[in-house]
């Protein structure tokens, strides 16, 4: 068809060949097998498949109500269990030619009731200008998927704990936590895999149960899964793409698309009631989860065992936590500046994170009367709580009577 269209044109048969990468003489063939206006002879030779039918129709029969059917994984098993010499090419034409189309597979389309699913994703905005400079932003974006009401925060990273801020941040503006947040498959929030048979990131999910939603990834492939959070990332970079002018800096941007936000949400209908979005999230509101005292952003996660001395071992340091919680497993988390430790949803000690000292104990760790399971460790002696008073005061302040108790007490 295409020689047939060139030739028609003007082109010259030297031009043709030229263009389609053949030999001038496969040209001319073609053109006065046009002119004689005669069947291609090949169209009658057998398909090297049609020995195999038997087999190929049992196949398609077994496929038949699976999302599609593969044929490259048909031509395979053919290889392989029934030495078949053709390649896979000559598969898709015998079941083109031999076999209907498959049925027109339809979606179900359906509205998540109010407070039960939001979607999030990223939106890439490179080359913002901020502060003079032009800096590459990510865009947060969570949206409820029955009022269609969404927030979106700004990042300059996209890392573990970035990824976790940006959800804080945008659980505060809508005000509530929704039951299920279906995310897209990025390595902070996917592990390994994808899809509802991918690996959530650890972190991820402690965060999740702290925060209390589930994660439901996106399957890969499939767009509609999220095409709510799609399509505002769209209308975002059609309607108020933040390039269209300079900043200040983020936080000056920030200002302006929370404005933004709340300005279309006041002025576009929700498909599902026919009202504002703004109105139909004022109804979806006291479906969604109360919001809690959102953790502080983490990059790591562990569980460690409390040993005898109520310390605990991370990133090769050893820190303290109540006595009360010796022997007992907790749940040790690595934010940007400190160390926390939780276990049952509590916070039971925090510490600053990547010190230089090794040790860090703080010494109202092991205070306070002792529990049915522990016993309370053993008062500070009088020399201990003597050179404590001593180590409390500048030296230029330590009295030498002090000293003599000290050593008072020793003798």
């Amino acid at each position: 068809m295409t020689i047939e269209v060139l030739h028609e044109r003007g082109c010259s048969n030297r031009e043709i060949a030229r263009q389609l990468g053949v030999d001038e003489k496969a040209v001319r063939y073609r053109l006065r097998k046009l002119a004689e206006d005669k069947p291609d002879g090949r169209a009658d030779k057998p398909f090297a498949a049609g020995a195999y039918e038997a087999v190929i129709r049992h196949w398609l029969e077994q496929a038949e109500g699976r999302r599609g059917v593969n044929l490259q994984a048909l031509h395979e098993h053919l290889v392989e269990e029934h030495g078949y010499p053709g390649s896979y090419k000559s598969i898709q034409r015998y079941v083109r030619a031999k076999f209907p189309k498959p049925k027109v597979r339809t979606r179900r389309r359906m509205e998540t009731p109010p407070g039960a699913l939001a979607q999030a994703d990223w939106g890439e905005f490179p080359g913002v200008v901020v502060g003079g400079e032009p800096i590459d932003l990510h865009a947060f974006h969570l949206a409820l998927s029955h009022s269609r009401k969404g927030a979106i925060v700004w990042s300059t990273r996209a890392d573990q704990l970035a990824w976790l801020h940006v959800h804080n941040e945008a659980l505060r503006r809508l005000g509530g936590v929704p039951a299920v947040i279906r995310v897209d498959n990025v390595k902070t929030a996917v592990a390994k895999g994808a899809g509802p048979w991918g690996t959530l990131n650890e972190t991820y999910r402690r965060y999740a149960r702290s925060v209390r939603f589930h994660i439901d990834p996106a399957r890969p492939r499939t767009p509609q899964d999220k095409a709510k959070v799609e399509r505002r990332i769209g209308i975002q970079k059609q309607g108020f793409d933040p390039r269209d002018r300079p900043w200040e800096a983020v936080e000056e941007l920030q200002v302006w698309t929370d404005a933004e936000v709340e300005k279309r949400a006041t002025r576009t209908l929700c498909p599902v009631t026919g009202e504002t979005i703004q109105a139909t999230y004022g109804s979806e509101l006291r479906h969604l989860g109360p919001l809690p005292e959102l953790p502080a952003p983490f990059d790591l996660v562990q569980r460690r065992r409390v040993a005898l001395d109520a310390t605990i071992r991370f990133e090769g340091r050893t820190y303290s936590v109540p006595f009360a919680h010796a022997q007992r497993e907790v749940e040790v988390r690595g934010c940007a500046e400190v160390v926390q430790v939780w276990t049952d949803g509590k916070l039971l000690a925090e510490h600053p994170r990547g010190t230089r000292s090794r040790l860090l104990i703080d010494p109202v760790h092991y205070e306070g009367p002792g529990t049915d399971r522990v016993e309370a460790p053993v008062p500070l002696g009088k020399m201990t709580s003597k050179l404590q008073e001593i180590a409390a005061m500048v030296p230029e302040r330590r009295p030498l009577d002090l000293y003599a108790a000290v050593a008072e007490v020793a003798r």
